[in-house]
């Protein structure tokens, strides 16, 4: 069966286009599953702007349906795969509004954080979906979500979903070895396990933040002392300090 979305029969007219060419102006034709196109009047090679393959970015085939894709999006495509991580956290935890919540929070600020740090947000952002997936199994097994069930439980559940989104086997293991301890940060870290704790500790200050209020400088002293990047720092300062009055 042919994929639907490169099949002409279910084209409109917007599926042929003309663009410009950015080295000369030439007028390029592209049609909506071209990758890219060569120039005629300067012989670049241009890739395609309204190139939105998305299923490429997880789909093992996608080489062979597509045929060989443009480098450019080949250094997008694990990025990408976050957007089908957060997908499959949300249908994990169903209608546990609370937890899918609060992946989402930190993936936000994890994803500040990241591009602040240069650290690899395809990792960043996997993990940030993912490292609190282990809450469902701990309550059930051990009728806890205490941190150390969390994660025990994490990993396995982390590396069926990759494993199922066709993952690259080294994103598979540095997201299941930041799930496994990310409440507890090793002597040493890497980049992209900072980044994902910073991200977490701001969601869970913000969360306390709205039961029981801390004062402002406890709140500083906690921000000196146990983010692990600078700009997790900064990040806690915009979200958590409020302006003195």
């Amino acid at each position: 069966m042919k994929c639907p979305g490169q099949d002409t029969q279910y084209w409109n007219k917007e599926a042929i286009f003309e663009t410009p060419c950015p080295e000369c102006g030439t007028i390029i034709e592209f049609f909506k599953d071209d990758t890219s196109r060569v120039c005629k009047g300067c012989g670049k090679r241009m890739v395609n702007p309204k190139l939105d393959f998305g299923c490429a970015s997880y789909c093992q085939y996608a080489e062979q349906c597509l045929g060989t894709l443009p480098k450019e999006f080949l250094a997008n495509r694990d990025d990408l795969l976050k957007d089908r991580v957060a997908v499959e956290m949300k249908r994990y935890f169903h209608t546990d509004f609370k937890r899918i919540g609060h992946a989402t929070r930190v993936a936000r600020y994890a994803e500040a954080i990241g591009k602040a740090e240069l650290g690899n947000l395809a990792i960043i952002l996997c993990a940030a979906y993912l490292h609190d997936i282990g809450i469902k199994k701990a309550e059930e097994k051990y009728n806890s979500n205490a941190p150390e069930y969390q994660e025990i439980e994490g990993p396995p559940v982390a590396r069926q979903i990759l494993e199922h989104l066709k993952a690259k086997a080294d994103l598979i293991e540095e997201v299941c070895d930041i799930v496994g301890h990310h409440h507890h940060p090793r002597d040493e870290e890497t980049l992209n396990f900072k980044v994902l704790y910073d991200a977490d500790l701001i969601t869970n200050l913000e969360e306390a933040q709205k039961k029981t209020p801390l004062e402002r400088a406890r709140l500083e002293a906690i921000i000196n002392k146990s983010f692990l990047t600078q700009s997790g720092r900064e990040q806690a300062a915009k979200v958590l300090l409020t302006p003195e009055v």
